[in-house]
């Protein structure tokens, strides 16, 4: 079993968690062997944000989330929080964590977190051109009289 670094592991978990369901089956169609430690729960968390980023912060709302835990034959242990109902998505997440803590982690990043990582930044890239398209500039002429 490798020791990940924290960050490198927030990252691997926020593109499993933020994956589609479908597109992260079709990258890993078939689980490794495993143990459910933490069988699929459906529940809320609250969501907080912050008005401009800097302000304090609020409570937004509550937003659906199911998790789950495996242990793999090896030892590992995978976890996974992801938003909605899908008690796959969650088992599926479980189990690339669990086995990104292993040998298998190099294979696991190239074939499976770097293309959910691109399909999310051309996703986000799309967004903020739709949103580009709406902004107006709003400007003041100045007219004869103000000199």
């Amino acid at each position: 079993m490798t020791d990940a670094p924290p960050l490198a592991r927030k990252t691997w978990m926020a593109a499993l968690a933020k994956a589609s369901p479908v597109r992260l089956a079709a990258l890993v169609p078939d689980l490794p062997v495993h143990t459910v430690l933490r069988q699929p729960e459906i529940g809320a968390v609250m969501v907080r944000g912050r008005v401009g980023a800097t302000g304090a912060a609020f409570n937004l709302g509550e937003m659906t989330v199911t998790r789950a835990s495996v242990r793999l034959v090896s030892g590992e242990v995978g976890h996974a929080w992801v938003q909605g109902r899908d008690k796959g998505h969650a088992l599926r997440a479980a189990a690339v964590d669990a086995l990104m803590q292993t040998d298998r982690a190099s294979d696991l990043m190239s074939r499976v977190l770097q293309p959910l990582e691109a399909e999310a930044g051309a996703a986000r890239a799309i967004r903020a051109a739709k949103a580009a398209g709406t902004k107006v500039d709003f400007f003041t002429m100045v007219r004869g009289e103000d000199e």
